[in-house]
């Protein structure tokens, strides 16, 4: 691994931290609305993508 890939390398450590830092601030209520409403993006922009495949391959 070079240097400058050092500070990208993410371990057991840090993300214990992300999610203790998470839980501060959102609190333990908050976080499943938010994992919820970025499933449902990334299901919607999955679902956008597909139909746009579809329309590009029926263009042809």
């Amino acid at each position: 691994m070079s240097l400058y890939m050092l500070p990208l390398a993410i371990g057991a450590p840090q993300i214990i931290l992300i999610v203790v830092v998470v839980l501060l601030l959102f609190g333990g209520k908050k976080i499943p609305e938010l994992m919820r409403g970025l499933g449902s993006g990334i299901k919607e922009f999955k679902d956008a993508s597909k139909d746009d495949k579809l329309d590009s391959e029926s263009k042809e």
